[in-house]
């Protein structure tokens, strides 16, 4: 924990566009469940802080905060005085890109600002290892990975996200073609549509044309078939031969 007498870290803040593509309501339950951050939402702008150590009298001291609103993401940091200015950066845009894994769905960052961002914090560590700290590298070369896959999956999501919408709208066309076919079906009792055939063909000289029957009723010829069918086996109606 820093002591009273350590200087008072810099604060940092980058900012990057963003579209809320379903809403602000719709990302606090994501986020709500992680235990590191207070969450507060006015409306406007969910804010989400992490601090990380506080001084001797209980103030922030390592700490980041991340914004997101309708159509930005804002991250405000500090970097304490004795702390690397690089890795710092890559620890705070590391949970970043956590959070965006989690509402990915809910909300598009402008990804070609992200990456140059993330690929500048990356180049910049890099430049400033020593042979001593490889493994550093190795991490955070592993990070870049991360957010080429995150990017990777975002596309297939997307794609597996429209074939689901068009499967849903042809089930829903079909669904309607159905009821529609019952509805017809439950239009006339077996009796009515057996009192409406002998009609019929008293009319018409006895006789019955099925596609005009159906259409005057509007009862599939099917249907008509099978009612014919069984008033013959009942003895209703007799086939000319």
């Amino acid at each position: 924990m820093p002591d009273e007498a350590s200087p008072l870290p810099r604060v940092e803040e980058i900012e990057f566009d963003g579209t809320v593509s379903t809403s602000l309501d719709a990302i606090l339950p994501k986020i709500k469940s992680i235990p590191y951050y207070s969450i507060t939402f006015d409306g406007n702008e969910i804010t989400l802080v992490n601090v990380e150590s506080r001084n001797i009298n209980k103030k922030p001291y390592l700490f980041y905060i991340i914004k997101i609103s309708q159509g930005k993401l804002r991250i405000t940091f500090s970097v304490p005085q004795d702390t690397s200015e690089n890795l710092r950066k890559a620890t705070v845009i590391k949970n970043v890109a956590s959070l965006l894994s989690m509402i990915y769905s809910d909300f598009k960052i402008q990804e070609g600002t992200f990456f140059q961002y993330v690929d500048s914090v990356i180049d910049n560590m890099i430049s400033s290892l020593s042979q001593s700290y490889s493994s550093i590298f190795n991490k955070y070369d592993a990070l870049l990975s991360e957010y080429k896959e995150i990017k990777r999956l975002n596309i297939e999501l997307s794609a597996s996200n429209r074939n689901l919408t068009i499967q849903s709208a042809a089930l829903n066309e079909e669904n309607k073609v159905l009821k529609d076919q019952l509805s017809s079906l439950k239009k006339y009792s077996d009796e009515s549509l057996m009192a409406s055939i002998q009609d019929w063909i008293q009319v018409h000289g006895s006789s019955i044309d099925i596609n005009e029957f159906s259409k005057a009723y509007t009862v599939p010829p099917s249907r008509v078939e099978q009612i014919l069918d069984k008033m013959v086996s009942m003895g209703y109606l007799e086939l000319k031969s």
